[in-house]
């Protein structure tokens, strides 16, 4: 009788590594972060590459500095996610000290703080990215003004902006779209001529709503590989869609539209590849979905009612810490265990 060779139990499959799960994420970012490059122009690159750097060093320094293997813990891909998320959220010339002072927060802080990767409680690249808008407010709002609006500055231009002390000149600049119509309707002024200026694009801002179709489409191919779970996203999407159609039905000419808000800012970056993150989100199936809603529904609140913008830094982190009450209020029932 011929004899099969079978391997010892168990024999599910195993579940993605850290490292694949890591470069899926790197691979979803790529088409928002080529679109936001080309409407942004070079400094996107560059702090793409700095961010990433600055990350690697950091981390090694640290798990030097604690005695852990550095070689496996570099390889794992997961300090370059955080590096690009907040290479990304961070204006494109935004100097080098201020992204420097936003990936140490984030790795050093927000990370091994807390004992590195798997027991940060709170998204270290919205740590990083919260740290720098508190202290360094001006410089988060110098944003460019996008490729349709104005010739974005070359490599050259953007070299000596992030490195050289230079700044933005006033003609390459440009509100976000969070900001201008924030900025707006504080003068009393309508959407309907808000939405007039150039700035301002068919459902979000000029540029912008191309980018967040970038993050969009990376995201769902993320769900589709099942990646992440779709839950956080389509709960985040309704949280802050939900109440923004309310109050746009209300009064549309004093509130912008649900896809204003949701192709606006950081609102498809926030949903797909920063309240997914693993380590720090809920875990259980309805635990993701107060999750995703509550970070959704914060995000509104705080662009509506707050100081900021845009909110989706701050909603995350306040539902960082609400995910393990999430967890244990929403822990599932073990089979034979009463109700």
């Amino acid at each position: 009788m011929r004899r099969f060779e079978t391997a010892t139990s168990p024999h599910l499959p195993p579940r993605d590594s850290v490292p694949a799960l890591m470069r899926r994420v790197l691979y979803a970012l790529a088409p928002g972060a080529a679109l936001q490059a080309w409407h942004f122009g070079w400094g996107v690159v560059v702090q793409l590459l700095l961010a990433a750097a600055l990350a690697l060093a950091a981390e090694a320094a640290v798990l030097v500095l604690r005695r852990r293997p550095a070689r496996r813990a570099l390889a794992d891909g997961s300090v370059l996610v955080t590096a690009a998320l907040l290479a990304l959220a961070l204006p494109p010339y935004a100097p080098w000290w201020l992204t420097t002072v936003a990936v140490l927060s984030a790795v050093v802080l927000a990370k091994h703080l807390y004992g590195g990767l798997g027991y940060n409680p709170f998204n270290p690249a919205m740590v990083g990215y919260v740290v720098a808008l508190i202290a360094f407010p001006r410089e988060l709002t110098q944003w460019p003004a996008p490729h349709a609006l104005a010739a974005p500055p070359g490599l050259d231009m953007a070299l000596g902006l992030i490195f050289g002390g230079a700044q933005l000149p006033d003609a390459l600049t440009a509100a976000t779209p969070l900001d201008h119509v924030r900025t707006g309707l504080a003068m009393n002024r309508t959407l309907t001529e808000l939405g007039a200026e150039p700035v301002m694009g068919r459902f979000g801002g000029k540029g912008w709503e191309w980018v967040a179709g970038g993050y969009l489409a990376g995201g769902l191919w993320l769900a589709w590989r099942r990646a992440i779970d779709w839950r956080i996203p389509s709960a985040f999407a309704a949280g802050l869609a939900l109440p923004a159609m309310v109050a746009w039905g209300l009064d549309p000419d004093g509130h912008p539209s649900p896809l204003f808000h949701l192709l606006s800012g950081g609102a498809m970056l926030g949903a797909f590849f920063i309240a997914t993150d693993p380590v720090t989100a809920a875990t259980t199936p309805r635990g993701r979905l107060l999750y995703g809603a509550g970070a959704g529904l914060l995000t509104f609140l705080i662009r509506t009612f707050g100081g900021y913008p845009d909110g989706v830094a701050f909603a995350v982190l306040l539902m960082n810490m609400a995910a393990p009450t999430l967890d244990q209020l929403t822990r599932p029932r073990a089979f034979g265990e009463g109700r």
